[in-house]
């Protein structure tokens, strides 16, 4: 591996290990913990009702899923981020959050934002097309210069990772703010505490002593967390500004043990947000009804709107995209004055008739989606409890050789098990047809 660049796949593995090494090492858990898979063991005895897992033979599999998440959001818990420039730290800030249920993000925009890699936008922003994506795109070193030994793998596996970001963000609600000033103001309007991430030795260390220890031996209504705080991270290499920190409530920072006094931002972000899900375990699904509801509907007609199409309705959308797009650069070279061929014309000509026939897809799929899940948002079905996936729907963004290598062999990720039965896209199709049955 190349020493100016890191695999997303190692970092995303080191990471979750930190988290969990972090996790065993500060905190006071008390009590036994059952092992099982099916059942746990509460405190007063009783059996809990079976853990629902992530099963090809569940119906309403992706609904269920999308339940599962849902009921462990929080809006208690606020990720204001300030003024990062590094977007790949941008993007795995962005998929931690949405991993660790956090579901608004606010952004306080930097000046300038030094991309990592510069994507070519025609060839698209599918996973099935990485790797000519991958192949057209230049990496860059986060202040600035091109890293010209880039191999092509480093290359994929930044373009993963912006395309899982960008996947994450389709599930967060972010929210932008061009100053310190008035994400300040707004946290105060809606009721939220300022919680600043801070190396100075005056930041309280996120931990229940140093928490009480802040308090007095108190705590916040016999939690560790109040009920509605933001935690603010700051820029990579100065971290909060003066402002942020002069507003805050609190300062924390989280206890190291070596040489090293601050962490990569993006890892530190993991780690924070995970240590006060452990210091407040309530902070899981802590969100209104309301809030549920708001995010049934916009995600349950997403996740339909995403398997209704056809394969051929999907080829012909892409082409009438690519089409208009294709349009929007020959506009632009005529109000620039610039030569437009006949050919350029006559294509341009057309763009009016392929956009009203790219719109008439668009509406008839928007209608459909909402027919797909008109009843299932206010009757959703019993979520899945614990989000891992089934290995018939692991897979993992290697090369085809790679796979065939002899660690590689027959493991979950790598076997491309195939699965039919109860196809999401099938379960949305059967609904809408029935939903048109209904109203005939």
């Amino acid at each position: 591996m190349n020493s100016s660049t890191s695999s997303f796949l190692a970092g995303a593995a080191c990471t979750a290990a930190a988290l969990l090494l972090y996790q065993s090492c500060s905190a006071k858990i008390s009590g036994d913990q059952s092992t099982s898979k099916q059942t746990t063991k509460p405190a007063d005895g009783a059996v809990a009702e079976a853990t629902c897992f992530d099963s090809p033979d569940l119906d309403q599999r992706i609904i269920r899923k999308a339940e599962g998440a849902i009921c462990k959001r929080t809006s208690r818990l606020i990720i204001v981020v300030e003024r990062c420039t590094n977007d790949h730290n941008y993007s795995a800030i962005l998929r931690t959050a949405e991993a660790l249920g956090v579901q608004n993000i606010w952004i306080i925009s930097p000046q300038t934002i030094n991309a990592t890699l510069e994507l070519d936008n025609t060839q698209g922003t599918d996973e099935s097309n990485i790797d000519k994506i991958a192949e057209n795109a230049t990496m860059r070193r986060s202040s600035g210069p091109v890293v010209r030994a880039a191999t092509d793998t480093e290359k994929k596996d930044r373009a993963m990772h912006h395309l899982y970001a960008r996947k994450a963000t389709e599930w967060l609600t972010v929210r932008d703010f061009e100053d310190t000033k008035t994400c300040i103001e707004s946290l105060r309007e809606e009721g939220y505490q300022i919680w600043a991430t801070d190396l100075g030795q005056e930041a309280s260390c996120l931990t229940e002593d140093g928490i009480r220890q802040h308090l007095g031996g108190g705590t916040y209504d016999g939690k560790l967390i109040p009920n509605k705080v933001a935690i603010v991270f700051g820029t990579e290499a100065v971290g909060c500004t003066t402002e942020m920190l002069n507003a805050a409530d609190l300062r924390v920072n989280l206890p190291l043990r070596g040489f090293a006094d601050s962490l990569n931002l993006s890892v530190a972000t993991a780690l924070v947000v995970h240590q006060m899900f452990v210091l407040d375990p309530s902070l899981e699904g802590a969100m209104t009804e309301e809030e549920r509801r708001e995010l049934r509907q916009a995600w349950y007609v997403k996740l339909a709107s995403q398997r209704l199409l056809s394969a051929a309705d999907k080829k012909r959308r892409g082409k009438l995209t690519a089409y208009l797009e294709g349009c929007a650069e020959i506009e632009k070279k005529m109000k620039a004055g610039e030569v437009v061929y006949k050919e350029e014309r006559e294509k341009w000509s057309r763009m009016d008739a392929k956009r009203a026939e790219l719109n008439a897809i668009e509406e008839k799929l928007a209608a459909d989606s909402k027919k797909a899940v008109k009843e299932l948002v206010d009757n959703p079905p019993s979520p899945i409890t614990d989000m891992r996936r089934a290995d018939e729907h692991r897979i993992c963004f290697v090369g085809k050789n790679t796979k065939k290598a002899s660690p590689w062999q027959d493991m979950p990720a790598t076997r491309k098990i195939a699965v039919t039965k109860y196809a999401t896209a099938a379960f949305f199709r059967e609904r809408v047809a029935t939903n048109e049955e209904k109203k005939d």
